[in-house]
C-alpha cells in the first residue's frame, strides 16, 4: 500500500506550489495574533475620577471636591466618589476654605452622578471609557474578556467537526469572514450588550481560523516542510500579528480606529479563495479521488513536474468505502487507546495554554508603558517558535513536551526566592518561563496533528484546543489569587506543570512517523 507522502513524492517538498501555500496560510493567521490581544488595549482602564460639572466653586474647593485615597502606599484621587456637590457649593459660596475652616471628613460622600473624567495620557478612548465600565459597573470589564474567550472556546469545539465534515478550506474562509465582519460591526455599537454579543461571535472565529489553517497546511505539506509549517510557520504568523498590535495601537489611541485597522485590511484575503486548494488528504478521506488528483496535478503544474496519470491508484486507503463514513467528537472517546491519548493531550495543552495566557497578561504589567510591555511579550515568542521547530526536527515529541513543562515550572518556583530589589532577575525568570510554555504550546499543535488519522484530525485538534481554551478563561481568576499571596499564581502554575510533565510520559510517540490515514493505523502505532 502506498501512503499519501509516497504518492505525492514526485512533487518535491518545496516547489512553487508549496511556497505559495505556505506563505499565504501564514499570512491568513496574522489577524489572529493581532486580534487575540486587542483587548489588552481596548479593555484597559485609564486613570479616572468623578466629573465635577461647571459650577461657581473657588479654586480651593475645585481641587478638594474629590477625596484622596491611598493605593499601594500612594495618595490618589478617589475613582468612584466625591464630596456632595450641593454641600460643597454652599460652603464655597459662604467663603469657607477647605482644610482650614472645614474638616472634609465631615462632608458626606456621593457617587459619580455626573459621570467620570478619564485620563488621555495613554488612550484617547477604550470600551471602558465608552461604556463607563468602572466603579459599580467594573465587573463588566473582566467579564468582557471572559465573553470573548468563551466564544473562542466554543469556536474551537465546533470548527473541528465542521471542518472534518465540510472540508478545511470552507471552514477556514468562513471563520475569517466571521472575524472580519463582526469586528467591523463592533465599531458601530452604541451599547455594551451589543458589543459583547459581537465580540462573542468574533471569538467563535478567532482560534477556529488558526486551527483550520494549521490542519490544512499540515495535510498539504510533507516531510520537513510540514514540521516547519506546523511549528514555526503558523506560530510566527501569529507572532507577527501580535507584534503589529502594539505598533498599531501606539498610533491609533482610540478603540474604534484599532478595530478598523484589524478588520478592513482583511478584505485583501478574499482572492485567496481562488488560490488556496482544499486538502487532498481530506478529499481522499471522503472518497473524492478525482478532486484530490486534480489538486495534486495543479501543484505539479506549478512546480513544473510531470504527474502520473493515476496518482492514487495504488493507494488502497482512498478506495475503501469506509472513508465516506462521518466521524465526530464521540469517536475520540469510543476506543480506549484514542480516548487515553485524547485526555492526556487535553490535559497537557490545557496546562501550556494556561501558562501562556497567565504570563502573557501578567507581563503586560511589567512596564509602565503598555505598548512596550505588549511588544516584549510578543517578541519572546519568536525564539520560542524557533526552538519548537528545532525540537520537532531533531528530538522525540514526548521528550520535548516534558522538557518544556519542566523548564517552565522551575523558574516559577525560583521567583518567590528572589529578593525584591532584584526585580530584573524576577522578570528574566518569568520571561524564561513564558518562552518555555510558548515552545511547548507550539510543539503541541504539530504533535496533535501527527497523532490522529485524517478522518479525525481536525476534530481532535479542535477538541483539544477547546479544552485548552478553558485555561485562558480561568487566567483572570488565577492571577487574582495574588491578593492572598503574591506568588501563589506562580506556585500553582509550576505545580500544575510538573504534574502534567509526568502525565505526558504516557503519550504515544510520532517522531519520524508518517501521518496516519485511518483509525486502524493509529491503533497499530499505539499498540
Amino acid at each position: 500500500m502506498k501512503n499519501y507522502g509516497d504518492a505525492v513524492a514526485f512533487l518535491g517538498q518545496w516547489g512553487r506550489f508549496q511556497q505559495a501555500v505556505f506563505f499565504l496560510l501564514c499570512a491568513s493567521i496574522m489577524p489572529n495574533g493581532f486580534g487575540a490581544f486587542t483587548l489588552v488595549f481596548m479593555n484597559d482602564i485609564p486613570s479616572h475620577h468623578c466629573r465635577v460639572p461647571e459650577s461657581n466653586l473657588t479654586e480651593e474647593w475645585l481641587t478638594s471636591v474629590i477625596p484622596l485615597t491611598e493605593v499601594n502606599g500612594k495618595q490618589e484621587l478617589s475613582k468612584c466618589s466625591r464630596y456632595r456637590l450641593d454641600v460643597v457649593r454652599n460652603l464655597s459660596a459662604r467663603g469657607f476654605i477647605p482644610h482650614k475652616d472645614i474638616n472634609l471628613s465631615d462632608i458626606e460622600l456621593e457617587g459619580c452622578v455626573d459621570g467620570w473624567v478619564y485620563s488621555k495620557d495613554i488612550y484617547q478612548s477604550t470600551i471602558v471609557t465608552e461604556f463607563d465600565l468602572v466603579c459599580t459597573e467594573q465587573w463588566k470589564q473582566p467579564f468582557t474578556s471572559t465573553i470573548f474567550f468563551v466564544g473562542v472556546l466554543l469556536g474551537s469545539f465546533f470548527s473541528g467537526p465542521l471542518s472534518d465534515r465540510f472540508g478545511r478550506k470552507p471552514v477556514l474562509f468562513a471563520t475569517m469572514a466571521a472575524q472580519t465582519i463582526f469586528t467591523f460591526l463592533s465599531v458601530f455599537t452604541t451599547t455594551w450588550i451589543w458589543f459583547i454579543i459581537l465580540l462573542f461571535i468574533n471569538g467563535l472565529g478567532q482560534i477556529s481560523n488558526f486551527v483550520a489553517a494549521l490542519v490544512l497546511g499540515a495535510e498539504i505539506f510533507t516531510g520537513n516542510v510540514r514540521v516547519l509549517y506546523s511549528s514555526m510557520g503558523t506560530c510566527c504568523g501569529f507572532a507577527v500579528g501580535y507584534m503589529l498590535l502594539p505598533l498599531c495601537a501606539y498610533f491609533l489611541r482610540d478603540w474604534k480606529s484599532l478595530l478598523l485597522a484589524l478588520s478592513v485590511p482583511c478584505v485583501a484575503y478574499i482572492p485567496l479563495w481562488w488560490i488556496l486548494p482544499e486538502s487532498p488528504r481530506w478529499l481522499l478521506s471522503q472518497g473524492r479521488i478525482a478532486e484530490a488528483e486534480a489538486v495534486v496535478k495543479m501543484a505539479a503544474k506549478w512546480n513544473k513536474v510531470q504527474a502520473p496519470s493515476n496518482i492514487f491508484e495504488c493507494n488502497s486507503v482512498e478506495k475503501t468505502d469506509t472513508q465516506k463514513e462521518h466521524y465526530n467528537v464521540f469517536d475520540l472517546l469510543r476506543h480506549s487507546r484514542i480516548r487515553t491519548t485524547t485526555l492526556l493531550l487535553c490535559f497537557v495543552l490545557f496546562t501550556l495554554i494556561t501558562g501562556y495566557y497567565c504570563l502573557s497578561f501578567n507581563t503586560s504589567q511589567l512596564h509602565t508603558d503598555p505598548y512596550i510591555s505588549c511588544f516584549i511579550s510578543a517578541l519572546v515568542e519568536i525564539p520560542a517558535y524557533a526552538s519548537s521547530f528545532i525540537a520537532l526536527r531533531y528530538f522525540p515529541r514526548r521528550l520535548s513536551i516534558i522538557v518544556s513543562l519542566i523548564a517552565g515550572a522551575v523558574p516559577l518556583y525560583l521567583i518567590p526566592l528572589v529578593p525584591e530589589h532584584l526585580s530584573s532577575l524576577s522578570l528574566t525568570l518569568e520571561m524564561v518561563s513564558k518562552y518555555s510554555f510558548t515552545t511547548g504550546a507550539s510543539l503541541m499543535f504539530a504533535y496533535t496533528t501527527e497523532l490522529y488519522p485524517t478522518v479525525l484530525r481536525n476534530t481532535a485538534t479542535g477538541t483539544t484546543t477547546t479544552i485548552s481554551r478553558m485555561g485562558s478563561c480561568i487566567t483572570p481568576f488565577l492571577l487574582s489569587l495574588s491578593v492572598h499571596y503574591k506568588y501563589l499564581p506562580y506556585v500553582i502554575l509550576a505545580t500544575l506543570a510538573v504534574v502534567t510533565a509526568i502525565s505526558a510520559y504516557f503519550l504515544p510517540e510520532s517522531f519520524k512517523l508518517p501521518l496516519p490515514e485511518t483509525i486502524e493505523q493509529m491503533h497499530e502505532r499505539q499498540s
